[in-house]
């Protein structure tokens, strides 16, 4: 159900059953994919929904940037309300809530950056309708968000994995982009970054020998996100290999530990970079102890978390 308001758009929805992993806690990444639908209704009641605007006009819609603070819980069931208010430039602002005890409690708070891209694939190229004009760039590169990013030079020959990932605090993962990653037959989608995101913090945390269900068996912890960010910086394409480097950057107040995920491709003897993401990670106590609180980061987590980093 949507509501139209004047400068805003606001949009009832419930998240996705897939999104309840530890009891009926929903995880980061659905919070994202509401956003994301909230901010598609927004574009469709601006002139075009994303459909029509490639067909008619060879333009893909795109998150370029989305950041997120996520102050309370979302849990399976809830109906989440969303609205979205036009900010400046490409900017827009979101904010979900849900009803708890006859309240409205915000349950995220955000800022995501779009575009209208000229699909490469797109058979034709029409400007975009008036009222979303500003928009339109020529590639995601034009409307990234980051101003700086990293690249890295290869030898002829030379593998990534000697280049990225090579500092002991450093993890390291490389996936190849699949059909299910992209949109329009050809670009990797911001969601499948965000999908990254969650997957790369699994793996760095079983590589480093505290694993998601080892916290959750041995001492009751909860993973829980309280921040995340995920920039797009250029565009990947279908079946290129995503190289993707994960590090703990800092750990805050001896409870939250600040990631950060940097992702490349490999062009020639470059390796180019196409997204970047950061999250702010904990964990709650479920059971025993402390049961509903905060766990704090005891010297085994901590040493595993920043691999020795200075």
């Amino acid at each position: 159900m949507t509501l139209a308001t004047v400068g805003s758009t606001v949009v009832s929805g419930r998240p996705s059953y897939e999104g309840a992993n530890i009891r009926t806690w929903i995880g980061f990444k659905h919070f994202v994919y509401l956003v994301e639908q909230a901010v598609l209704q927004w574009l469709c009641e601006r002139g075009a929904g994303a459909r029509t605007l490639y067909h008619e006009h060879g333009l893909g819609f795109e998150v370029v940037d989305c950041s997120v603070q996520l102050p309370a819980v979302l849990e399976l069931d809830d109906e989440v309300q969303a609205r979205v208010v036009a900010d400046s430039g490409r900017r827009l602002i979101v904010q979900l809530a849900v009803s708890r005890g006859g309240e409205q409690v915000t349950v995220l708070r955000g800022k995501v950056t779009v575009a209208l891209v000229r699909e490469r694939t797109a058979p034709i190229h029409v400007p975009a309708p008036p009222a979303l004009a500003a928009y339109e760039v020529g590639d995601v590169a034009q409307a990234s968000t980051v101003t700086r990013p990293d690249r890295r030079t290869l030898a002829p020959g030379q593998p990534p994995s000697e280049v990225l990932g090579t500092q002991p605090w450093e993890f390291l993962w490389s996936w190849r982009a699949r059909y299910f990653h992209c949109h329009f037959s050809d670009r990797v989608q911001h969601s499948a970054y965000v999908r990254a995101l969650e997957e790369v913090v699994d793996r760095f945390l079983a590589d480093r020998g505290i694993s998601v269900g080892r916290m959750l068996t041995e001492r009751h912890w909860i993973p829980v996100v309280s921040r995340a960010r995920i920039q797009l910086i250029a565009a990947a394409h279908m079946e290129e290999t995503i190289h993707t480097v994960f590090t703990v950057q800092d750990i805050l107040r001896g409870v939250m530990f600040d990631g950060r995920m940097d992702c490349y491709v490999r062009r020639d003897n470059l390796l180019v970079p196409v997204a970047t993401a950061k999250i702010l990670h904990g964990y709650a106590i479920a059971a025993g102890p402390g049961a509903g609180g905060v766990a704090e980061l005891d010297d085994e987590v901590g040493r595993a978390l920043t691999g020795g980093r200075p």
